[in-house]
């Protein structure tokens, strides 16, 4: 078991940058693969980042390849996700995940790959 909190969303202009944290508390945080993903009412949850256990691998989506940039420090037991030039479009609920994934460095994209979730935070881009 994983509990996973995440904090650092707010309102931010478009243009703006964010930097979300998720803290891990519970089990070895370097045993598993992380992830945010967001979501809109009304919309299905998307995959945002993705990140191998030792921090050597990462995966984005389009939308945000080159604006935001997932890492993870291991000896501080939390993920982050440095967001640049924000747009409006990027408004959603933004949650951390992970996945038991012991030695392997492999990334993930999909929600059904991951076992443990936060409870989100909410990231407001005004235009």
């Amino acid at each position: 078991q994983v509990q996973l909190v995440e904090s650092g969303g707010g309102l931010v202009q478009a243009g703006g940058s964010l930097k979300l944290s998720c803290a891990a508390s519970g089990r070895t945080f370097s045993g598993f693969a992380m992830g945010w993903f967001r979501q809109v009412p009304g919309k299905e949850r998307e995959f945002v980042a993705g990140i191998g256990r030792s921090g050597g691998s990462t995966v984005y989506a389009d939308s945000v390849k080159g604006r935001f940039t997932i890492s993870r420090d291991n000896a501080k037991n939390t993920l982050y996700l440095q967001m640049n030039r924000l747009k409006p479009e990027d408004t959603a609920v933004y949650t951390c995940a992970a996945r038991d994934v012991y030695v392997s460095e492999s990334t993930y994209t999909a929600a059904l790959d991951y076992k443990y979730w936060g409870q989100g935070t909410q990231v407001t881009v005004s235009s």
